[in-house]
């Protein structure tokens, strides 16, 4: 995992600013946290609210569910841009060699453009469902496929797709940087470039696209071996007109405040970037409008695709990471998105997501390196303006942070560790916040504590007597 950037902090303000500050914001009870309600919509729907900035806002769309009526409902209703899911990729267009078979990607195209819509095209080469026949090859006969693969691909749809991932995830996971070890990079290191000019030679007018995942994080190997691709094709003049980031949010890859770095770094080589493949595990407000809110800070993201419409149509259903639930119900998410592209730069619905700064050491509560995992300990860190330092005060007594994790003392006793957790409504993840700007635990009665009276970023925050030191006062900003 990479380190986590961290712009430098405001000016710190006075103790007794901080005390009068903590008093005039009327930190009580938790009921006077509470956001206030969302901002009006200036568009109902994700598509046309979308437009206002000229970008678009799309969903992975699969041939097979284009006969669920409540399916093809919100997605008509709500995206602008379409991405074949599956139809579009190598197996199912050229399933024998030489014979090209556009049935399920032509049903998913028609379908777009009948309704007005964009296409994406997905994906030209890809080391992952080759057909049998195309797995089989190497060396020049597997290079040579390649070429044919893209050149009739391209020719069936020339001048009707607006974007092509031409080449698909190259580069291997991990810190190496390294490509990924596959029967195309075997045909020789020159392969991806030889697929963009042979994709600019077959449509000039399409944008040329790379699409890779794990690519988010500014920080890592993978991210900057992508970007010296990129820099290098553009310095060479190799034809690349944008990079597509998959963005699959999770526990394990987790959403970073460097995205938005990561984007405009790209950009700022002379390509446009998008966002393709969009999904975060658990589907928090909060991130996904960052997310959003990333790439209408870039100039140059064309726009948004989510993989898929609802809980149910992911890949990863079990993460229920979409803006619609498996009954076709907008999500607060949803919601959170749509606020996002009207301009409202407010609070994601459901809570104020402000910071807790430590009124002893001046730095926020923060979780270590943006995790989402269970069971992670709080600690200190330079305040930033991060997801992991927004916290969300519930009527319920909660405080949340990345909309689903709450604040979660792992016991009752000093010492306890508190941590983040899934919340499920304990009396451990409950808190009363007192006007001295102390935090208090329902469950245990001890108070929010930095570990020894620590003022250093890394300081770890536990339950402890209450004792009124500056380590147990807190206030909100």
């Amino acid at each position: 995992m990479g380190s986590y950037a961290l712009p430098r902090p405001g000016p710190r303000r006075t103790l007794r600013g901080l005390l009068l500050a903590l008093v005039v914001t009327a930190l009580a009870t938790v009921a006077t946290l509470a956001a206030p309600p969302p901002a009006q919509s200036a568009e109902s729907t994700l598509g046309a609210a979308a437009a206002q900035s000229g970008r678009y806002f799309g969903a992975a769309i699969a041939a097979g569910r284009l006969g669920d009526s409540q399916y093809t409902s919100i997605a008509n209703r709500e995206f602008n841009s379409v991405t074949a899911e599956n139809a579009m990729k190598i197996d199912a267009t050229e399933p024998q060699r030489g014979q090209f078979n556009f049935s399920n990607a032509d049903r998913v195209f028609n379908w777009a453009v009948q309704n007005g819509k964009q296409v994406r095209g997905h994906t030209l080469a890809w080391h992952s469902q080759q057909p049998g026949w195309m797995q089989s090859l190497s060396g020049g006969d597997l290079r040579q496929a390649m070429r044919d693969h893209i050149n009739g691909v391209m020719a069936h749809y020339k001048g009707r797709i607006a974007e092509w991932d031409v080449v698909n995830e190259a580069f291997a996971d991990g810190g190496s940087g390294a490509r990924r070890d596959s029967n195309l990079q075997r045909t020789g290191n020159d392969w991806i470039e030889d697929a963009f000019r042979t994709a600019r030679a077959a449509d000039p007018d399409a944008k040329l696209c790379y699409n890779d995942y794990n690519t988010d994080n500014w920080d890592w190997a993978k991210t900057q071996a992508v970007y010296a691709m990129v820099r290098d094709f553009k310095q060479r003049g190799v034809p690349i007109d944008c990079v597509g980031f998959q963005s699959h949010f999770n526990n394990n890859s987790p959403y970073n405040s460097n995205y938005r770095t990561t984007l405009q770094s790209f950009a700022d080589l002379g390509v446009d970037v998008a966002i393709t493949e969009l999904d975060i595990q658990g589907a928090s407000p909060t991130t996904y409008a960052n997310v959003v809110n990333d790439c209408l800070a870039v100039d140059r993201c064309l726009g948004i695709t989510v993989w898929g419409v609802r809980d149910t149509d992911s890949w990863r259903s079990e993460q229920t990471p979409l803006l619609f639930d498996g009954n076709g119900n907008k999500k607060p998410a949803y919601n959170a998105v749509l606020d996002a592209l009207n301009g409202d730069d407010s609070t994601p619905p459901g809570g104020d997501g402000s910071q807790i700064r430590g009124v002893g050491s001046g730095r926020c509560l923060d979780v270590p390196n943006a995790s989402t995992a269970d069971g992670t300990q709080i600690q200190l860190w330079d305040c930033h303006g991060g997801t992991n330092q927004q916290w969300t005060a519930t009527d319920a007594g909660e405080l949340r942070v990345y909309g689903d994790k709450c604040l979660d003392a792992d016991g009752t006793g000093n010492g306890a560790r508190v941590q983040i957790y899934s919340c499920w409504g304990g009396d451990n993840q409950k808190w009363r916040v007192n006007s001295d700007g102390s935090i208090v635990g329902v469950q245990s009665g001890l108070c929010l504590d930095a570990v020894g009276t620590g003022t250093a970023n890394g300081t770890r925050i536990q339950l402890y007597s209450c004792t009124n030191g500056s380590n147990q006062l807190w206030t909100r900003t």
